[in-house]
């Protein structure tokens, strides 16, 4: 598994435009609605590390899965 580190205000902005393509689905499927809840807490847990003050502030690590997960709906 890959791992990266990203900043949290990119990786929160990135997150919110994933959710706005994932909320234009009519009918969305379990799987849907998974990835809109794993994308809702990457956008959550990145804007908290945005606010974060100190060494490794404003940077949140990203496995593969998670960055291709909201590249594809951005």
């Amino acid at each position: 598994m890959s791992y990266a580190l990203l900043d949290a205000t990119r990786v929160a902005k990135a997150a919110k435009m994933s959710l706005v393509a994932l909320g234009q689905v009519d009918a969305p499927s379990e799987a849907h609605l998974r990835r809109k809840t794993l994308v809702e807490r990457i956008q959550a847990l990145a804007e908290a590390a945005a606010c974060t003050q100190g060494p490794n502030g404003n940077l949140i690590t990203l496995t593969s899965e998670e960055f291709w997960l909201i590249s594809e709906n951005w």
